[in-house]
């Protein structure tokens, strides 16, 4: 294999130290594994202690000549996995940072991790700009307990690795800014034990791409122990999710999706006052995106009650533009309209804005005849075009009053694009043409950063899903086969974050107690390690993919997504501790943030919404 070294085996004993097997009394025989596909090789291990040994088994590969490594672990690292200037702690690699590297701020030249914490259990490695690499992939688990997977860089050499069971270190990730101790999983060996274990390893052109191949392929192979279980048809999800918008998030004074819907309806918080957020931005976490899925469901199915609260929300936000002509971040109901979540002060920001924008186009072109919709669909657009740099970049925080663009960092200001192109005009397709030329640069680096929020410039998977529908958008508007490359591109760097696979949930936890099946579902990043059903939002985006490629594989994700994500929506008052229509916002599948297995016990506006809109666009489509 070009540029690795070849497996080394070693044995991990409880004080982290690694010896060689023979050493540590085991017997272990590699064999290639024809029968498990490219790369793929089986390791019979037997312990020949005449006492119990306490360790982990780890078999790694070597890339050598890696003076500036790039990393790739689906779903939860990605190059130096964010950049020194980020404010927002959790796991970084920096080259020399030794074991003795910056706990605090998580910065280290080596991580391990648990597998369930990657949306396919699999480590890439390139040695630097230009050059090869190898990639090493395994089960989630196996009988020993769950693998762990990781990286290791010293003196120009990438180490790749693979421990049964696994080993968190130099510290642990709970998804906040402390560090936690290193997590252990140890297995007890007793004399005369056996065991097997399979394993892929893959050589790597210098392309970063291509780890698309090798994912897919893993994909493929795992997807027939993970069968989708949706509990209900797209057209109950859709009834379902529409009546839960209108139940539990609706508000009609002043016409507001709530962000927030607690599942105890009795309890409170700390100040004494429901647990429901009293708020909501304009798109993203809440608004217009949400707001257009419940009209195309009231319009479609004769609900004129669904009809009427879409209308009030789509009307409410359209009726109060910022003085710098663009839509505001946040409505909260003891302040108004204000900024959307970021430092910068008064600042709005380009992703939510321009989300919100596209949907509004959306929604007019359903229900034409709404003035004030069209009139803010034209300012939002007049005013972000007015401030593109010459370069193309649309800019991705902008001044609510000014108009000033306070940020130009990070990619968030592609997801203009989409709207550009659909409110159409020579004007508007000529700059989003340019937008995506500018942009283009973060999806040929695979390294797209900044869409959300409440992440500042790190890798997460809503970057994937604005560049899917930006560079779609584009494709389907000019025919091109650059734009329809860089939409490819895109869904396969957005589909790393995408479980192949189906965790293992110890039954007496929810999770497991439901049985639920996380193939399809999406790692939120590799800072906010959780599941989440964020990209339904273009399933319509993915299906047109595989019009345009004539690649069956994009439309296969979305509907495993669509699946996904008909688990989990309350059937009725009670199902699962929650009420009728309500969907949850995340799923606990690692242990960060909440024990493995747990649910967070909140509606939330978007996360019933994108259920519903990826319902109707499938719906819409004759599915």
């Amino acid at each position: 294999m070009a540029g690795v070294s070849g497996i080394r085996t070693s044995v991990v004993l409880r004080d982290g130290t690694e010896r060689r097997p023979e050493e540590a009394g085991f017997a272990i025989v590699l064999r290639e594994d024809p029968s498990g596909g490219a790369g793929a090789v089986r390791a019979e291990v037997r312990f020949d202690g005449t006492v119990p040994l306490v360790g982990s088994l780890r078999f790694s590969i070597a890339v050598e000549g890696a003076e500036d490594p790039w990393w790739l672990i689906p779903g939860a690292f990605y190059g130096e996995n964010r950049s020194a200037e980020n404010g927002r702690v959790f796991p970084r690699f920096e080259v020399g940072a030794h074991a003795d590297g910056d706990a605090e701020r998580m910065v280290f030249d080596s991580w391990h991790f648990r597998a369930d914490r990657a949306a396919t259990p699999a480590v890439f490695a390139w040695a630097g700009p230009g050059l090869g690499g190898a990639a090493i992939a395994g089960p989630e688990s196996t009988p020993l307990g769950i693998t762990g997977i990781g990286f290791a860089h010293e003196r120009r050499t990438a180490t790749l690795s693979l421990t049964f069971p696994f080993r968190e270190a130099p510290i642990t990730y709970y998804g906040d800014a402390r560090p936690r101790p290193a997590e252990v999983a140890l297995h007890e060996w007793q004399p005369g034990e056996r065991a097997e274990l399979a394993f892929t390893v893959h050589p790597l052109d210098s392309d970063r791409h291509a780890y698309a191949p090798i994912l897919r392929a893993l994909h493929e192979r795992s997807k027939a122990d993970a069968p989708l279980r949706p509990w209900v048809s797209v057209a109950e999800a859709a009834d379902l999710t529409a009546e839960g918008l209108v139940r539990w998030h609706f508000d009609p004074d002043p016409g507001v999706l709530l962000e927030t819907a607690g599942f105890d309806r009795e309890v409170t918080g700390r100040d004494g006052r429901s647990v429901d957020r009293q708020a909501m931005h304009v798109g993203w976490v809440s608004g217009i995106p949400w707001a257009y899925a419940l009209l195309a469901h009231g319009l479609r199915t004769d609900r004129d009650d669904e009809v009427v609260a879409a209308r009030a929300v789509l009307d409410f936000i359209a009726g109060a533009l910022s003085p710098s002509g663009t839509f505001w971040g946040v409505w909260y109901r003891d302040s108004g309209w204000t900024q959307s979540w970021t430092p910068l002060s008064r600042g709005v920001h380009s992703r939510t804005l321009a989300e919100a924008t596209l949907f509004l186009i959306r929604a007019a072109r359903l229900e034409p005849g709404h003035p004030d919709w069209e009139r803010a669909i034209r300012s939002n657009l007049d005013v972000i075009v007015g401030r593109q740099r010459a370069d193309g970049n649309l800019g991705s925080v902008h001044h609510a009053e000014t108009g000033e663009v306070l940020s130009w960092s990070g990619a968030s200001g592609l997801t203009w694009i989409a709207a550009l192109v659909e409110e159409g005009g020579d004007d508007r397709l000529d700059a989003a043409r340019r937008a995506g030329d500018y942009y283009s640069r973060f999806v040929d680096a695979e390294y797209l950063c900044g869409a959300p929020e409440d992440v500042d410039l790190a890798p997460t998977s809503e970057d994937g899903y604005a560049a899917v529908m930006a560079y779609v958008a584009l494709a389907r508007a000019t025919g091109e086969d650059r734009w329809t490359d860089l939409a490819r591109r895109s869904a396969d760097w957005m589909l790393t974050f995408r479980y192949s696979y189906d965790v293992s949930f110890e039954e007496r936890t929810l999770l497991g107690r439901y049985d639920f099946g996380t193939r399809g579902a999406d790692q939120a990043s590799p800072s906010n390690q959780h599941l989440h059903a964020y990209g339904l939002v273009c399933t319509r985006e993915l299906f047109e993919l595989s019009d345009l490629t004539g690649d069956a594989h994009y439309r296969e994700r979305a509907e495993e997504t669509l699946a996904c994500f008909r688990q989990f929506v309350a059937r009725q008052d009670g199902d699962f501790n929650a009420y009728r229509g309500m969907v949850s916002e995340r799923y606990y599948q690692t242990s960060c943030f909440q024990p493995k297995g747990m649910l967070l016990t909140l509606s939330h506006a978007w996360s019933v919404g994108v259920l519903l809109l990826g319902c109707e666009q499938v719906l819409g489509l004759g599915a």
